[in-house]
């Protein structure tokens, strides 16, 4: 940066006021939360990290400093709930990437599928020879959920995973959403989210020694899975719960 183009000292100054301002803001919305999803704990939350960000963009270009903390962006976390405070129904959104580790594995098992099925008279199409047909035979015989558990066995590496369970007023209509499950998803009426992803390893191995990092696991390209459930929350036992993901959460 050129020294016509540096921000002064004075400006400088002002941006540490002005997080000091903000510091205080946050602070005071968070002693007076009344709720836990609390809107102005949440907007002083984004105040105080637009004015860090600011402060430190401009220490650096003045001083070539840089501040000892970090505070996430709003677009890391999900916005206040606005749904339901007693949600007649709620969904559940799944998304599991997996990368084809072993094809010749996945083959074997989907072609073993098929011959299974074809000795018990069920007519089939012979598609378990492509990659392709046998994901759609794998898919086809097991659940999503036993594929997660028994995915090494199908030649599978599992990659990313997420599970959004978000709340409604009553439930859609039969066939409304199927042929664009995630393209109505109303991010304010998310009531919890788990993650799991490899970024998160990978922060969790930056202070380790480069040998400790060698013994990683690599994650390749992967292919997505979708699934979307949908039920009436008067239609659970009341002993059935949720089972979230072993996942960190965000």
């Amino acid at each position: 940066m050129s020294d016509a183009a540096q921000p002064t000292a004075a400006e400088v100054r002002a941006a540490a006021e002005a997080v000091k301002t903000a510091l205080d803001r946050h602070l005071a919305a968070v002693e007076r939360r009344s709720e836990e999803d609390d809107q102005a704990v949440y907007e002083a939350f984004n105040q105080l990290a637009a004015a860090a960000e600011a402060y430190d963009e401009l220490l650096y270009d003045r001083y070539d400093e840089v501040t000892p903390f970090e505070i996430p962006g709003a677009e890391d976390a999900l916005p206040p709930y606005t749904g339901p405070e007693e949600p007649n129904a709620l969904s559940v959104l799944i998304r599991r990437d997996y990368a084809v580790a072993e094809p010749q594995r996945l083959l074997a098992q989907a072609q073993r599928i098929e011959a299974v099925d074809q000795e018990d008279g069920a007519a089939g199409d012979r598609t378990a020879g492509t990659l392709h047909g046998a994901l759609g035979v794998l898919f086809g015989e097991y659940e999503p959920d036993e594929i997660a558990s028994r995915h090494k066995e199908f030649g599978l590496e599992e990659g990313d995973s997420t599970l959004w369970v978000t709340a409604a007023d009553e439930s859609a209509d039969p066939g409304e959403w199927l042929d664009a499950p995630f393209d109505q998803v109303d991010p304010q009426r998310v009531v919890c989210r788990f993650d799991v992803s490899s970024v998160f390893d990978e922060e969790e191995d930056d202070g380790e020694d480069p040998e400790d990092a060698d013994d990683a696991d690599d994650v390749g390209d992967v292919d997505d899975v979708d699934e979307v459930d949908e039920v009436e929350l008067d239609e659970l036992d009341d002993d059935e719960d949720l089972e979230p993901l072993d996942a960190d959460h965000r």
